[in-house]
This record gives C-alpha cells, sequence and structure tokens, in this order.
C-alpha cells in the first residue's frame, strides 16, 4: 500500500507556491541576464498597455508588493528613464516613458513566449487552469 503524500505535497498553497516558482524559474533567469530584476519586470508589466498610467497602489497590489518598497522601486526605474510620475486630481498615475515602453515591449515578447512553451506542454489544461487561478484571485 502505497502512503498518503505528506501534507505540503498535497497542500494546494504549496502546489501553486512552488508551481509559480518552476514556471518563473527560466524566464526570471533571461530578466537577470538582461540585468532586470522580477519586482521591476512586475512593474513594467504592469504598466505595459496601461495607457493613462496606474496608481501606486494599483500598483503594489498587482505586483505583491507594500507602499514603501513599491516607492523605493519606482524612484529607482524613474532615475533610470523607465518611468515617469504625473499628478490627476489627488492621485499619482505612473506610466512607462518611451524608453521604459520599449523595455515592457521587449520582455513582454519574451514573457508570452515563454508562457506559450510552457502551456504547449499543457495545452489541453490551460484553459481551465486559468480560469481556476482568475477565479481564486477573484476571491
Amino acid at each position: 500500500m502505497t502512503p498518503p503524500p505528506r501534507f505540503v505535497e498535497d497542500y494546494l498553497l504549496a502546489l501553486l507556491a512552488q508551481a509559480s516558482h518552476a514556471a518563473s524559474a527560466a524566464f526570471h533567469a533571461r530578466l537577470k541576464a538582461r540585468g532586470v530584476a522580477v519586482p521591476a519586470w512586475r512593474v513594467l508589466a504592469t504598466l505595459h498597455g496601461a495607457g493613462e498610467g496606474v496608481t501606486v497602489g494599483q500598483l503594489g497590489q498587482s505586483c505583491l508588493m507594500q507602499q514603501p518598497t513599491m516607492s523605493k522601486l519606482l524612484d529607482r526605474m524613474q532615475t533610470e528613464g523607465l518611468l515617469a510620475r504625473a499628478r490627476h486630481g489627488r492621485q499619482t498615475r505612473i506610466t512607462l516613458t518611451e524608453e521604459g515602453a520599449a523595455l515592457a515591449d521587449s520582455l513582454v515578447t519574451e514573457a508570452r513566449a515563454h508562457e506559450a512553451a510552457l502551456l504547449a506542454r499543457h495545452a489541453e489544461a490551460a484553459p481551465a487552469l486559468k480560469a481556476l487561478l482568475r477565479a481564486i484571485i477573484s476571491g
């Protein structure tokens, strides 16, 4: 008789974290080779196609960062010429500069290729998996 799996081997949250790590590792290595930190990539990806920009709070939520950490990252990225801040009423909106948009375009192209290769190995399950993950995220 096969013993039951250990708790973490069958625990959804552990499986999600491990799957995310496994799925991201190769792409994160490509980011590192290009000199882009994962948190900066998350900001670039979130701002990609965002038109009039995103608030710091929205970025923090999307990028899974607390506001003080996000603000420091945004300061660095602004100094590097990748993004700009603009006041819109009571809000500050973050947008990509031309340089930031070009970098984001290039990285999004790489990310889509990475995702396509990953999902090709699981083509039948991919749509249901993405739908399930969206349902978990939305609560």
